[in-house]
């Protein structure tokens, strides 16, 4: 018998025909002889409208209770599954994120899980029941509850099959796996069949919106394989792993690309040391991550210090930096919310030199403009103007061979 952890987002719950079809999936993995977790998501759509409701109320929400605010969609996703398991016969029990307990720190919105706790779910498991666990969702050591930022139930999922020590952990999505870039933005691209945890960690990084972040660092560093599937059908879809030899003979796995990055540079900033920790520990306090870092000399002891940051930090930040800029006598501030980072992606690139080249040379062929670069040993992102997003995508999938053809 194996223990089998399935997650299903918003777009496989959106509706009561859906649940329905995830109820029908998750029997038939149970009848197969398999213990069952099941981690959804709240119904597509909802988080965003409790979101809306939030920012009606004041343009910077109180963060606990926004928290407390988000939290309450996933509630009537684990109740609607749970009764239409129930209904089919089956053993089924909902908790909610601190009911298991999913304990994490206290960053609001962002927080991180520190541990879980397995008895109360165990004995559940151990009685036959299927249990359906709140995704997104945890509670701090002080009793507050706490949300894990946007795609944290993929997180919840494979944090709970770590600590359960699950066989697999299905990660059920509106698509049957990991592509070479966006199919909506290339009709070519094709489904990767294997990809390592570090491949799919700096596409998950860099904008590829199938697995979290998070989701990815808690499998690598606990080898949970994390297989990502379609709810709506029974294909076989990408097995996130271990690395492997074949892996390496891919120069290039796939094209990632982000439209939610905003732009600030700090002009004129006094060029001496301490300077930029100042700026960056003063975003890093208010919680906000920074992206790509440029710092270019100007001239005259002086040099202009850019960043980029998530649109959602991009007003937060703004108001920070302008603050921090007056105290070290900055000459200026400007900010861009028109950007965009794509980004190449292959462990093949360890062994392999001129890919840098290949891809500036691709971009420069179509007059688009590099703004910033970032390299690491697997990946190189580039910020160029968001009206040149899909152009980039496609020419640098064709110019790697990434085609399904």
């Amino acid at each position: 018998m194996a223990l089998v952890v399935q997650k299903y987002g918003g777009t496989s719950m959106g509706s009561i025909e859906r649940i329905r079809n995830v109820a029908k999936r998750v029997a038939k993995t149970y009848d197969a002889g398999n213990d069952m977790m099941v981690v959804v998501s709240a119904m597509s759509g909802e988080t965003n409208k409790l979101v809306a409701l939030a920012n009606e109320v004041c343009e910077f929400p109180d963060n606990r209770e926004y928290d407390v605010l988000v939290a309450s969609g996933e509630q009537v996703s684990i109740a609607l599954l749970a009764m239409c398991l129930k209904s089919m016969g089956y053993k089924a029990k909902s908790y909610h994120g601190w009911q298991v307990p999913i304990i994490t720190d206290s960053a609001f919105s962002k927080a991180r899980i520190e541990e879980i706790p397995d008895t109360k779910v165990r004995a559940d498991l151990k009685d036959g029941t299927i249990v359906i666990v709140a995704g997104f969702q945890g509670i701090d050591k002080a009793g507050n509850v706490t949300t894990l930022g946007r795609g944290g139930s993929d997180t919840s999922a494979v944090a709970l099959a770590a600590a359960m020590k699950a066989d697999v952990c299905e990660i059920y999505t509106d698509v049957d796996g990991v592509y070479t870039t966006d199919p909506n933005i290339c009709e070519d691209a094709r489904k990767i069949d294997k990809v390592s945890y570090d491949e799919m960690l700096e596409l998950a990084s860099l904008g590829a919106k199938v697995l979290q972040i998070r989701s990815v660092e808690f499998a690598k560093k606990y080898n949970v394989d994390v297989h990502v599937r379609s709810s709506f059908n029974d294909n076989q879809g990408t097995m996130v792993t271990k690395e492997d030899k074949d892996m390496e003979a891919v120069l290039v796995s796939g094209i990632a690309y982000d439209k939610n990055e905003a732009k600030i540079a700090v002009m004129g900033v006094p060029d001496k040391p301490g300077i930029a920790a100042k700026i960056l520990s003063a975003l890093s306090d208010a919680n906000i991550s920074v992206d790509m870092i440029v710092q270019n000399v100007s001239g005259g002891d002086l040099t202009d210090f850019t960043f980029t940051v998530t649109k959602a930090d991009f007003k937060k930040a703004l108001a920070i930096t302008k603050e921090v800029a007056t105290e070290i006598k900055a000459t200026g501030v400007t900010a861009d919310e028109s950007i965009s980072k794509v980004s190449i992606v292959g462990v093949g690139m360890r062994s392999h030199a001129g890919v840098a080249t290949k891809m500036f040379q691709t971009l420069a062929q179509e007059g688009i403009n590099i703004q910033m670069i970032s390299t690491s040993e697997i990946k190189v992102s580039v910020v160029i103007d968001a009206k040149y997003t899909e152009l980039a995508v496609r020419v640098l999938h064709e110019a790697f061979g990434l085609s399904g053809k």
